[in-house]
């Protein structure tokens, strides 16, 4: 079992899973510094913790601490996604997209889940970090390289090996 050492957090913690709209793109780790920035920006005017998180080709996984008495999440999310699409050629979508000015980049929804406790939380950071050798990426966690893993491992809360003999982590994530 890892040995998560972590401050209780204040305000509210919520597990994510953002898609993008075309799920064989790779679009995400092809523009992994554009997205970091959007993302940065984005931290900036709105402040949040990320807890854990991991870039995958096609969807974004992460845990996030919000301010005390901050559950605006909707508005980070928008702002992360049309700043990362800035800029990027709009992809084939629906004249409803269309009128809404959105390139068809990113899914509309994203999955959100209130983090209830230690034991949900201690089974969404496993997840996420878990997620790349689940999708067959890499066949050890250490190995991908957009993940908050290699954070865990450099604060001594993970091991570097962690995950080697792991098959999957039990529960709904919103893939």
């Amino acid at each position: 079992m890892p040995d998560y050492r972590r401050a209780k957090f204040k305000g509210n913690v919520f597990f994510f899973t953002v898609v993008l709209a075309d799920r064989s793109s790779n679009l995400l780790v092809a523009q992994v510094a554009r997205l970091r920035r959007a993302y940065r920006i984005t931290k900036e005017r709105r402040p949040f913790e990320t807890v854990a998180i991991c870039i995958l080709p096609d969807h974004i996984h992460a845990v996030w601490a919000l301010p005390e008495a901050d559950t605006d999440f909707a508005t980070r999310w928008s702002l992360i996604k049309s700043g990362f699409s800035r800029g990027l050629e709009a992809q084939p979508r629906s004249e409803s997209k269309m009128l809404k000015r959105e390139k068809g980049i990113w899914q509309r929804r994203y999955w959100e889940h209130a983090i209830r406790d230690d034991d949900d939380f201690a089974r969404h950071v496993d997840y996420i970090h878990f997620n790349p050798v689940k999708h067959g990426y890499v066949t050890r966690v250490a190995d991908w390289p957009h993940s908050s893993f290699h954070r865990y491992v450099e604060r001594g809360e993970l091991a570097a090996d962690w995950g080697g003999d792991m098959k999957e982590i039990r529960g709904a994530f919103g893939e």
